[in-house]
């Protein structure tokens, strides 16, 4: 019993309130219920009652010592510039970090193949569009031919309708063409070979070249020329009879 005494006199040290910030405070009355503050008033068993009552017990305890500490000038509340350290360390916030990035990324990647996708999508759609009109003006044209081949129809309308929409395409082509010009391989090509142009038929005579005499030689032509021995001094090489003698010989 005297050494428990001597230990109860050592921890009753006799040092200031700041020091020790102890606050003692009983059970608190709850506002809802207005029940006394008696043991009876919280079931332990009940959950919610208990930690509430835990809850405004500390409540209390904090009115009751912030005028103190306010009192005795002890700053009670962090100041914005406070630096905390984190309880995680660097490399585990790179690897978050990391974590992070790989999967916005993931997600953008993501979003760029919808965005494909979608755009196909649309794609198709309007290549089926454009497929199916020029089907259904196939065949209104080949309805309207079959009704005039009949003689249940005496317009030829659809004819100008073919050769206009023709047209209308032949125009916007050139105009293309007149707009985009020969690229760089076609230019190449022309320069190294020539522009082409028309090679089927090109040495046919034409109306002016047969009337065009001007450069007829009558004796080249016949072979009448000097040093020219006629159509005999031409032919050089024997006849075959000759050439089977020669060989005989040559045996």
């Amino acid at each position: 019993q005297a050494g428990l005494k001597q230990c109860l006199a050592e921890f009753q040290q006799k040092l200031a309130w700041v020091e020790r910030l102890d606050v003692t405070s009983g059970q608190v009355v709850d506002s809802v219920s207005q029940n006394a503050s008696n043991k009876d008033a919280v079931d332990p068993e009940n959950d919610f009652q208990r930690e509430m009552s835990f809850y405004r017990q500390a409540q209390e305890a904090v009115l009751e010592a912030l005028p103190k500490l306010r009192k005795l000038q002890v700053p009670t509340r962090r100041p914005d510039d406070y630096f905390a350290e984190m309880a995680k360390s660097d490399q585990q916030m790179q690897k978050i970090r990391q974590k992070l990035k790989s999967k916005q990324e993931a997600m953008e990647r993501s979003e760029k193949a919808k965005q494909l996708r979608a755009m196909r999508k649309y794609g198709k759609k309007v290549q089926t569009e454009i497929l199916q009109r020029r089907q259904k003006e196939k065949k209104n044209i080949l309805n309207a031919v079959k009704k005039y081949q009949k003689g249940l129809s005496d317009k030829l309308d659809f004819l100008d309708e073919e050769q206009t929409s023709s047209q209308g395409n032949k125009k916007s082509s050139a105009s293309q063409r007149t707009k985009k010009g020969p690229n760089a391989k076609r230019r190449y090509k022309n320069q190294k070979f020539g522009f082409g142009g028309k090679k089927k038929g090109s040495k046919w005579n034409t109306k002016e070249s047969f009337n065009d005499v001007s450069s007829f030689r009558s004796k080249v032509a016949h072979n009448k020329g000097p040093g020219k021995g006629g159509k005999k001094a031409l032919n050089k090489r024997p006849g075959k009879r000759a050439r089977q003698k020669m060989k005989s010989r040559a045996r």
